[in-house]
């Protein structure tokens, strides 16, 4: 039996184990296309849909196999919660961790577009759980596709992962996403610019003022401020120098010595897209 065959059979049998019953119909047809795909990605190591045909042992001509695929892209009856969240939660439950620490990160992808992506951290690897892609630039989405993404995440999480944190870079320090993450319980650690504005005892203050004269190695905090115009809170700011120049935090966790601990994971992620791109599966 050939490799494709092998390894499309033991991926088309793991996924009909994450069903409570065994897929019948459409769902099942589905399945066999999602198997497929799967199996062609893994046996290419690439995204585009020529090379995955290539690969998928169906005993159709390439180019039918193609067209296939393209058409399950397509399909509007292709769902989050039947064909993606199950595996998604399985992922999750397999990594058995004590904590689940997410980070959400922007990126290009192909054809002028961009990608909003939230992952898993699982040593020192960011595996993605959810996305979005859009046309544009990096910059391009808004606060409302951070809050609606972390809500298809947060439908994954398991019983087990009771405690939650989440990293961002700094176009992810919107107040609403802040009040989403707090208000599941979560903890939070967001980069925010200097410039930004918060408020102590109704006096208003510039992020960049907490520890200014502070030296490198250091960090420096502010509690139970107001953050922005919005005047949300309270949170904490941080100004943390451990690199050639100082960062700035807003976080809700009670110590700044954690929050700086969990924002330096997002330093020792090894590929966070690369492994998608230029040394996995070429998404670029």
């Amino acid at each position: 039996m050939s490799d494709n065959k092998i390894r499309y059979r033991e991926i088309r049998k793991s996924l009909e184990k994450l069903y409570p019953t065994q897929p019948q119909g459409n769902l099942a047809r589905h399945l066999n296309t999602l198997a497929g795909m799967i199996s062609g990605i893994v046996g290419s190591k690439s995204t585009q849909l020529p090379k995955i045909a290539e690969k998928v042992p169906d005993g159709t001509k390439e180019a039918s196999r193609e067209k296939k695929f393209k058409r399950w892209i397509m399909n509007d009856e292709i769902g989050i919660s039947a064909y993606f969240l199950p595996f998604a939660v399985q992922l999750l439950l397999s990594l058995g961790l004590p904590e689940i620490v997410l980070a959400m990160d922007g990126s290009a992808a192909g054809r002028g577009c961009a990608i909003l992506i939230v992952s898993v951290i699982y040593k020192k690897r960011a595996l993605p759980l959810a996305w979005i892609v859009t046309e544009g630039g990096k910059g391009h989405f808004k606060e409302e596709d951070h809050i609606c993404l972390i809500r298809q995440v947060h439908d994954m999480i398991p019983e087990s992962g009771r405690h939650v944190v989440f990293l961002g870079d700094g176009e992810f320090d919107g107040t609403g996403l802040q009040e989403t993450l707090s208000n599941w319980g979560w903890c939070y650690v967001c980069r925010t610019a200097p410039n930004v504005t918060y408020y102590q005892d109704d006096n208003k203050y510039q992020v960049d003022m907490v520890g200014c004269f502070m030296p490198p190695g250091f960090y420096s905090s502010v509690k139970n401020v107001l953050f922005t115009g919005k005047k949300y809170g309270p949170v904490t700011i941080v100004r943390w120098w451990e690199k050639k120049e100082p960062i700035f935090l807003v976080t809700n966790m009670k110590s700044a010595g954690d929050a700086c601990e969990y924002y330096s994971k997002r330093f020792r992620i090894e590929t966070f897209f690369s492994d998608q791109k230029s040394r996995g599966f070429n998404i670029h």
